[in-house]
């Protein structure tokens, strides 16, 4: 639930929205390319699984636009996945939202039982800054590996170790592939585990 002192506006950082989406993966040589005949279908499935699933984070999504800065609570085990416009970045436990960083969000996926807090000083704004900054690093470190599949897997086994099974499996196949710049059907493929061999014995 939001915080009902979410009205009140503070000054921003000295980050600049540049330096963060620096970090954060772009549109480059590593991203899964997709035809335009499939990319009408599986934008609108994927479309649609985002607005399902962030549907009760209008209100996040308003206060973002409107440049409240915001911090997520670092004592529960949730965030935000902010999708823009070609990428996405995931502000986890004690991160900044907001602010110059995400006003050109488009859409938010919650993960966990989201807490929003209002930052009580500039200490604690300025530190909540440098813990995106790591968030994103953290990310960025998945998007280094050359195959889509693995960079796939990666993110999914990293929000695996840190949220619980269902969570992660509520979370739409686009937000994990913007977050690693892969297609959402290479994060369906690697949801997908291993099936176990049935080995037939001949006579």
């Amino acid at each position: 639930m939001m915080d009902s002192g979410c009205q009140q506006r503070y000054r921003d950082a000295p980050y600049s929205a540049n330096e963060c989406v620096g970090y954060a993966c772009t549109v480059g040589p590593k991203y899964e390319s997709r035809s335009a005949a499939r990319m009408d279908t599986e934008d609108l499935n994927t479309a649609q699984a985002i607005a399902k699933h962030s549907e009760p984070s209008s209100e996040i999504l308003e206060s973002l636009r409107a440049g409240e800065v915001l911090m997520v609570n670092s004592r529960r085990r949730n965030g935000l996945i902010l999708l823009k416009r070609f990428h996405a970045e995931f502000a986890g436990p004690g991160a900044v939202i907001g602010g110059r960083f995400d006003s050109d969000c488009e859409q938010v996926v919650t993960v966990g039982k989201l807490s929003l807090l209002v930052p009580k000083s500039y200490e604690e704004r300025q530190a909540a800054y440098k813990i995106r900054l790591q968030w994103i690093k953290l990310t960025k470190q998945f998007t280094g590996n050359q195959m889509p599949l693995e960079r796939a897997r990666k993110i999914l086994e990293q929000f695996e170790q840190y949220f619980d099974t269902e969570e992660v499996q509520a979370i739409p196949d686009e937000a994990f592939a913007r977050l690693v710049g892969v297609l959402p059907r290479t994060v369906r493929q690697a949801r997908r585990r291993p099936e176990k061999l049935n080995l037939k014995v001949r006579a």
